[in-house]
């Protein structure tokens, strides 16, 4: 999966004049956090804006989430860039 298929797959989740997850073409984390959009989806007040590399590290900006599974994301992310 690309980061475009990423963000249609969930673009009713996708704030507008956001870009999500452009430009974050790594298959094997899309796939994971394919998987954990499963269950953010369910949450009622669920968006997201922007899923990113700043600084070195993960960031991911979510509404609707609580701070330990936007974490989750942060850290996979940080950690992919320490590989890298």
């Amino acid at each position: 999966m690309t980061a475009a298929e990423f963000n249609n797959k969930y673009k009713d989740y996708l704030e507008k004049g956001h870009y999500g997850a452009d430009g974050f073409d790594d298959p094997e984390f899309l796939k994971w956090l394919d998987v954990k959009f499963q269950e953010f989806i369910k949450q009622p007040n669920f968006s997201y804006s922007q899923i990113k590399v700043k600084f070195n590290m993960g960031r991911f900006y979510a509404e609707g989430l609580t701070d330990k599974q936007v974490s989750e994301v942060e850290d996979k992310i940080t950690e992919l860039c320490k590989i890298s």
